[in-house]
């Protein structure tokens, strides 16, 4: 795989993508939310024994998983999708170049797209706190760590209903399906299965870890307040099992989830004889 046609490959992947409107109309309403959140926080510094950057914080970590899987999945699902109905891949396909080249060179121009998006509301947000001399920075660049790779998870989950729709529009529709199941059925699926079931805590935290989105919430407050009290049993069981390890095992799985779900894209990419 020549890694020079992968980069002009990606380089082509990242300016259509930074010409989508849809892309900077979420990445603007995510750096909004993002700098009024931390202009607000800052404003109700003490409040209640909270300070102006744990609230900021902790709003954001709401605000974040409902962007970031929205963002990653738009973007993903439309890449190969969008270029096989406008007939763009039958075209790369008849170029010199192979297969894994044009997917993993698609793949990291999505990546650095997304990147891009995500940097412009915690640069917004950084620059608030910034103003007011409030933060800790190691806390804050882990948030925005965390949130990278649900991005880049949610990113990889949409390319592989990319690879499996012919239509830009079916592939939009089919992530936004799969982006209110995680956000919503998620949370309630694992509320209803509690109240019902009452599952034993281990249980309990396999099912959270099996969501990307409840692995980053795992990871996100534990790094602000380095204990999961507030989630209930599942958190302080997770805390019991895995101690400090506990960030480095949820990054672990973030990560794996990336590299599972662009692989299993690849493969069906490979696989699809159409194009």
């Amino acid at each position: 795989m020549e890694m020079t046609l992968v980069w002009v490959i990606a380089r082509r992947e990242l300016r259509e993508a930074l010409r989508r409107k849809w892309l900077w109309l979420f990445a603007v309403g995510f750096a909004v939310l993002a700098l009024a959140l931390s202009q607000a926080g800052l404003a109700s510094a003490g409040y209640a024994g909270l300070g102006g950057f744990g609230r900021t914080a902790a709003s954001m970590i709401n605000v974040i998983l409902l962007f970031a899987p929205l963002i990653g999945l738009s973007v993903g699902a439309g890449v190969l999708s969008g270029d096989r109905e406008r007939g763009t891949l039958l075209y790369l396909m008849a170029q010199p170049v192979s297969r894994a080249e044009i997917f993993w060179g698609k793949a990291l121009g999505a990546v650095l797209a997304v990147a891009c998006a995500l940097s412009l509301g915690f640069g917004l947000a950084a620059l608030g706190l910034a103003s007011a001399r409030d933060g800790q920075a190691s806390v804050y660049l882990a948030l925005v760590g965390y949130t990278l790779l649900l991005a880049f998870a949610s990113l990889g989950v949409g390319f592989m209903i990319g690879a499996l729709s012919k239509k830009g529009a079916t592939a939009m529709g089919t992530a936004l399906l799969v982006w209110l199941a995680l956000v919503f059925a998620g949370d309630l699926g694992i509320m209803g299965m509690t109240l019902a079931l009452r599952p034993a805590p281990d249980v309990l935290l396999v099912t959270l870890l099996v969501n990307p989105l409840q692995v980053f919430k795992l990871g996100a407050i534990l790094g602000l307040r380095s204990t999961l009290d507030t989630l209930g049993v599942a958190g302080q069981y997770a805390m019991y099992r895995f101690g400090q390890a506990l960030p480095l095992l949820l990054a672990g799985l973030l990560c794996a989830w990336t590299v599972a779900s662009f692989g299993a894209a690849f493969a069906l990419f490979n696989r699809k004889g159409d194009v």
